[in-house]
């Protein structure tokens, strides 16, 4: 019988296994087989520890997903002004998709199969849109910022946060040559770079 320490050792190896095999396969092509091999397991263990793709594709999901969005929605639904806000999320939308490269392409796939379960993620976030655009109506008002729909404004900011993740490939290897440290110095410069863009594209002069 395994040690507890074994256990978690090796569910954490099935779960790296998943990720990679996902993320080669898409979720319709990676097969559990697939997993345990990479994993260095075989298919029984696997079974043991999940019982179809679908529980180990949601573990990591929402493990990923459910790491970022309290944050978020507490960050949002704040009394902090508005420009701290838009650098608090950006900061954070980036920090998360760096400690989780693949919950972009594990959201696409998402969207495709089931976006009614990141649409109820999203509703219980705490996020109240309908808070926040007229919190935005005020700060209109005051003549802080230019007139934008929150609709508008969200889009554009996790827009720019994301193409860089979901487009690695091409600008590591176009843009850097490959060069991996290159391409991971400038996602962390995109923290304030974005915000700052963000910021000045909304500020009223």
């Amino acid at each position: 019988m395994m040690s507890e320490k074994e256990q978690l050792n090796t569910e954490q190896k099935i779960l790296e296994a998943a990720k990679k095999v996902f993320i080669d396969k898409g979720f319709d092509g990676a097969r559990m087989q697939q997993i345990a091999d990479e994993a260095g397991i075989n298919k029984a263990l696997l079974h043991y520890y999940y019982r179809s793709k679908e529980k180990l594709f949601d573990t990591i999901f929402f493990d990923a997903f459910n790491q970022f969005m309290p944050k978020i929605g507490e960050l949002m639904m704040s009394d902090l002004p508005l420009f701290d806000k838009i650098r608090g999320f950006v900061g954070h939308y980036i920090d998360t998709l760096i400690a989780f490269p693949h919950l972009p392409v594990f959201v696409l796939y998402e969207l495709k199969r089931r976006p009614e379960k990141i649409v109820d993620q999203l509703k219980n976030s705490g996020i109240k849109p309908r808070v926040i655009s007229q919190f935005l109506k005020k700060e209109i008002e005051n003549g802080t910022i230019i007139n934008i729909e929150f609709s508008s404004l969200i889009v554009n900011m996790i827009g720019l946060c994301l193409f860089p993740y979901v487009g690695r490939p091409i600008i590591e290897g176009f843009l850097f040559d490959g060069d991996k440290e290159a391409y991971d110095l400038f996602l962390e410069k995109r923290k304030v770079l974005v915000a700052e863009f963000i910021i000045n594209a909304i500020k009223k002069n």
